[in-house]
């Protein structure tokens, strides 16, 4: 196979570390472990991205959030939730090492600044020209939110072995998204 150009090169990159990380601490994974799996060389990777962190982002942006954003942008919510649960369950040992990593750089922190990326995109799109009744809640700090929110769901739906089914989880994060606190106490 030809590799044409640089998504085909990224590519290439995103499966070789995913099929070290199913083995190996994604902390311990070193970018010639990454390159020589990928059959490149280690200037090919740093022409790509500045270190291992930036492919996690790069596949987290393209493997889960690209697919979701129509979804969203449809108001399409239950559905983009259970796209995104099901493409993060395709990678099961994958993602499960991701949300086991150690060190300065964790896994929430690279999820929650993609989603945060995404959804204060769709927000300011969506709110152009209109004012908050409330000065604090600035479409930075509403995507930061819900940022937080659906890694913590997510994080821990991946932590507990993905059980319950893609579907079931967006279900279940959808209710709490729609409810107050008050309401599910009283639901409970």
């Amino acid at each position: 196979m030809a590799i044409q150009g640089k998504t085909d090169i990224d590519q290439l990159l995103a499966k070789s570390l995913k099929e070290i990380a199913v083995r190996r601490p994604v902390e311990k994974i070193t970018i010639k472990e990454i390159t020589d799996k990928a059959g490149v060389i280690r200037p090919t990777f740093y022409n790509h991205f500045q270190d291992k962190f930036e492919l996690i982002e790069w596949i987290i942006r393209t493997e889960l959030l690209e697919p979701v954003e129509p979804l969203i942008r449809n108001d399409m919510i239950i559905e983009a939730m259970v796209l995104l649960f099901t493409n993060i369950e395709k990678d099961k040992a994958f993602y499960s090492q991701l949300v086991k990593m150690e060190g300065s750089v964790k896994f929430h922190d690279i999820a929650k600044k993609c989603v945060r990326e995404v959804l204060l995109e769709l927000i300011q799109n969506e709110s152009s020209g209109r004012v908050s009744k409330h000065k604090w809640l600035t479409p930075e700090v509403i995507s930061s939110y819900y940022a937080q929110s659906m890694c913590f769901a997510t994080e821990e739906w991946i932590s507990m072995g993905m059980t319950i089914s893609p579907r079931e989880m967006a279900e279940a994060y959808q209710y709490m998204l729609t409810r107050s606190l008050i309401d599910i106490i009283k639901e409970l």
